[in-house]
């Protein structure tokens, strides 16, 4: 890996945990409202997918879809005014933390409806099929999404007219507060694909170099020979379901456990430098027979002080987030009429009394 990648994953990283966790203090304090559902232990995932996926990719997400928007490179500012509801917002204000949206970076979306995002993907993927364009559609969901009918009718389309759909499940094993065992037979989630002869894998999604080159893996191999793939990550979450889940359902040691693997803090330390020349920057590659979550493998290296550097720009970047926010006006009844009725072709059936 070059240090310019390398820089940038330990960037955005870094960006969706300060980020995430400005978010949940702003909720505290009242001025972040409604549902808020966080991303804190999935960052693997989203970094790894979003850098092997081209900037002309379609993208269509859950409704914890913060870290998705921020990595695509949707700004910091314009997320978080959405989230306070501000009309500056990526969506104006009008659809909160679960509906941002942006179609100049091919954004399609969050959907706050389990299993939505599997008949939206479709839909895009279609279009680029019946145009034989060379995009793909990365399509995110959940473990417990798996149950829903349009998880099987998606699949099975997707396969028997060779969509371009990367289907991407963030496997954290809660489905809101049920454990993957206790709502799914067959708990492989990747496996599932087989029934709709579509070629699936499943890596660790507590690695974010493991999640990058499987989903570059399974991108390429979309662009070269058609058709769907299916990529099961498995994460975990370590906050609870939303803002108003305690996660009490969860064992104490098991949190414990996945905090010490805490995927921003062991990228982190596998991607730094220890050098006590001040001033040098050891090109060295880790030493692959010490323990390394990401196997001994050879890249370039950031000092401490570059890493300290990037906390510094990212935590810069969350708080002039909040002050825009907090600054930017509130939509008005005018901006939701013209909201209602930009439709033009007229299927809208609702208009002010």
């Amino acid at each position: 890996m070059n240090k310019d990648l390398l820089r940038h994953f330990v960037h955005d990283m870094l960006l969706a945990r300060a980020f995430e966790e400005r978010a949940a203090q702003e909720y505290t304090n009242g001025r972040i409202r409604g549902f808020l559902h966080l991303y804190p232990g999935e960052e693997a995932v989203a970094v790894g997918v979003m850098h092997a996926a081209e900037p002309s990719d379609y993208i269509v997400s859950t409704y914890r879809e913060h870290v998705h928007a921020l990595v695509r490179g949707i700004s910091a500012r314009r997320i978080m005014a959405e989230l306070f509801g501000k009309k500056d917002g990526v969506s104006h204000g009008m659809g909160g933390s679960m509906h941002i949206f942006d179609s100049e970076r091919r954004f399609m979306g969050g959907y706050a409806i389990v299993g939505e995002t599997f008949p939206i993907a479709l839909g895009i993927g279609y279009a680029l099929a019946y145009r034989n364009l060379p995009e793909a559609v990365i399509c995110f969901f959940g473990d417990g999404a798996v149950n829903q009918g349009t998880f099987h009718e998606s699949l099975n389309m997707a396969a028997l007219w060779r969509i371009p759909v990367l289907f991407v499940c963030e496997n954290n094993h809660y489905q809101i507060g049920t454990e993957i065992h206790r709502h799914s037979a067959v708990t492989d989630v990747h496996k599932r694909a087989c029934g709709y002869a579509i070629p699936a894998a499943k890596a660790d999604g507590m690695d974010v170099l493991t999640v990058y080159e499987a989903a570059r893996q399974a991108l390429d191999a979309i662009r070269n020979e058609g058709g769907p793939r299916l990529l099961e990550l498995e994460t975990y979450r370590f906050r609870g379901h939303s803002m108003a889940d305690p996660g009490a359902y969860r064992p104490s040691a098991e949190v414990q456990a996945y905090l010490r693997d805490d995927p921003v803090e062991a990228f982190i330390r596998a991607a730094k430098t220890i050098d006590p020349t001040p001033g040098k920057h050891d090109q060295s590659p880790p030493d692959p027979d010490l323990p390394s979550p990401f196997g001994g493998r050879a890249w370039d290296t950031l000092t401490p002080a570059e890493i300290e550097g990037l906390r510094a720009e990212v935590m810069a970047v969350v708080d002039d987030a909040v002050r825009f926010a907090e600054a930017s006006p509130a939509p008005t009844l005018d901006d939701a009429w013209r909201d209602l009725h930009c439709n033009h072709s007229h299927e809208v059936l609702i208009g002010p009394s």
